[in-house]
Order: structure tokens, then sequence, then C-alpha cells
């Protein structure tokens, strides 16, 4: 078995092969099976990388070229994988995900990203074309940064701290997104800004889900647990460690910042309750004795005090006025209007 063979996809996906040394660099995209069996790369080390996982018999291909077990083509099948490694002995599997704003940044949604690190060459595996690695193949095909100096392992290191930064960038649009709902938390003129802070809160859940397992998977590379990656590339991974660890805390605080927005909301809604019974009640208060004073002068008697008075009605209105005036002179004082 030939590990430096690439293979091809069928129209469904896409494949691409980046062979390189220190002083050269190639690229070729397959558009069929054949020209991928038939293709012999010459140079030392291999990134095939793999748009669209759904043909199993290009996974099968694929698997049988590079030797991966049966479970771990199972897993790049699946779309609903948790950030994990495993160790086969030969290769390490490593799932993770990346997550993207659609529909205006309206939704939140997640895509697979599978690595396999072998002895000289890399697998990768996406649902589609995401751009996570765009800024690498640059730097490889320009020589720019270590890629091209160090091996197989250290492009392994930079696939994921691509991933990493891509976490940075969605991070930074949903705080924008947490500052901008709290900005109108205040306001409350939105009626379903409810609605709008429970959806933050499950990105946020969603978003740790897949950042703590990301942690505790470089954690694991960190400590030297495998033989994968040599000594000077351990420094780099403890820098993308370093760095999980910051957009879980950054995380963190969001949610704490969502947390208190709810309890703000509700009780910016309960304040606003208070008042609007306040101005309620108070108009209620202003219109009682004025009631009482209607109703007395109301009552069907034929003898009763002030009822044929030459000026009882103006009396009795400019009473009702005074008792208003002077109401809403004390509530206006006591600052309850």
């Amino acid at each position: 078995m030939n590990p430096h063979a690439a293979v091809a996809d069928t129209v469904t996906s896409s494949i691409s092969l980046v062979e390189y040394s220190r002083d050269d660099y190639r690229e070729t995209r397959f558009d069929s099976v054949a020209a991928g069996l038939a293709y012999q790369p010459a140079l030392p080390n291999l990134w095939l990388n793999v748009y669209g996982l759904t043909d199993p018999a290009a996974l099968q291909a694929i698997g049988q070229r590079f030797g991966l077990h049966p479970l771990v083509l199972e897993d790049i099948a699946s779309v609903r994988q948790r950030p994990k490694v495993d160790d086969y002995g030969n290769y390490l599997f490593i799932a993770t995900r990346v997550y993207r704003y659609q529909d205006e940044g309206q939704r939140l949604v997640h895509d697979q990203v599978f690595l396999v690190l072998g002895q000289g060459f890399v697998l990768s595996f996406q649902t589609r074309p995401l751009g996570v690695f765009a800024a690498l193949r640059e730097r490889l095909q320009a020589g720019r940064g270590l890629v091209r100096q160090l091996g197989a392992d250290y492009l392994g290191y930079s696939l994921l701290d691509a991933i990493i930064d891509d976490y940075f960038g969605v991070l930074d649009q949903f705080n924008a997104r947490v500052e901008d709902l709290d900005r109108q938390v205040l306001g409350g003129h939105d009626r379903f800004i409810l609605a709008r802070i429970q959806r933050q809160k499950q990105d946020a859940m969603r978003l740790r889900r897949a950042l703590v397992p990301l942690r505790e998977v470089l954690n694991t590379l960190v400590r030297g647990d495998y033989d994968f990656f040599q000594r000077d590339t351990l420094v780099y991974l403890r820098d993308a460690f370093d760095h999980t660890l910051h957009l879980i805390e950054s995380l963190e605080a969001a949610r704490e910042v969502i947390s208190g927005m709810l309890d703000l909301y509700m009780s910016a809604q309960s304040n606003r309750l208070n008042v609007q019974m306040r101005v309620l009640t108070v108009i209620t208060i202003i219109f009682m004795p004025l009631t009482l004073i209607a109703g007395i002068y109301g009552m069907n008697f034929d003898n009763m005090p002030e009822l044929h008075w030459h000026y009882g009605y103006f009396y009795v209105m400019g009473l009702m006025l005074a008792i208003a005036l002077g109401l809403l002179l004390v509530f206006w004082r006591r600052r309850w209007l």
C-alpha cells in the first residue's frame, strides 16, 4: 500500500492534492476517480483535501489507499461528530467542528471537519468548501512561514490552528450580536427581544459544546501522548491550546452577559409594568372622588339639599375640577407622574 497515492472523488465531491517540500509546491485537482488512482506524487509531504462526504465509494477508495479503519470512515460519513482524537497506531484521527452565521447572521450552523494525521501525509475532509484553510494554502504556495520547512506534523498543527482562528471570527460576530442585543434590552420596544435572548443563549451553548471538547483534544496532543508530533511542533500546539482557553473564557464571559441580560430584561419588564400600574392607579384615584360626587348628586330624590340651587351645577363642576387639580399637584410633587 502506497500512502502517497491520491484518490479522486466523483462529481458530487471535489478532491485536491497538495504535495510539497522545502523548495517545491504542487497542487493537483482531480475530476475523475481514474485520474486520481493513476497519479503518483513525487514530493515527500502530502495534503489531501476532500470536499463533500456523500460518496461512500470515494471514502472507501481513500480508506484503502491510506489504510483507514472502517470506524474512521464511518465517523467521516457522519455529520454529527463531537470533537475528539483517536489513535489508530499509524495515524491520528481528529474530528472537529466549524461554525458559520447564515441567513444574514440570523442562524448559527456548523460543519464537520475531519483530519487524519499520518507519517508524511495529512487528510482533511470537509462537508463543503468553507474557506477555513485558504490562508494556509496561500502560505504553502508562497513558501511563507514554517509549513514548507517542517514536516507533515506541523501541517497538522497548522490545520488545527486555522480552525481555532476561524472560531475567533465567529466569536467576534457572536459578541457583536450580544452587545447589540444588550443595547436593546432596556428599550424594550422589540416584542421579540426575549426570543432573541434565548437564541443567543442556545448559540452560546452550541459553541461551548464544540470548544470544550476541542480544548481536551489539544490538551491530549500537548501532553505528548502520541508520537506523531515532533518536539518543536509541540511548542506551537501549546500556543494553539492557549488560544482555545482564550476562546472559552471569552465565550463564558458572553454567557454571563446573556444571563444578566435575561435578568435585566425581566426586571425592566417588571419595572415598566409597575410604572403603568402606578399611572393607572393615579388616574383611578383622581376619578374616585369625582365619581362619588357625581353619584351623590345623581340620586333621584325629591327632597335633597342643594338640589335646587341656581348655580349648583357650576359649583359642583368647580369642586370636581379643584379636587382633580389638587390630586394631580400632590401626585406630581410625589413624582408619581
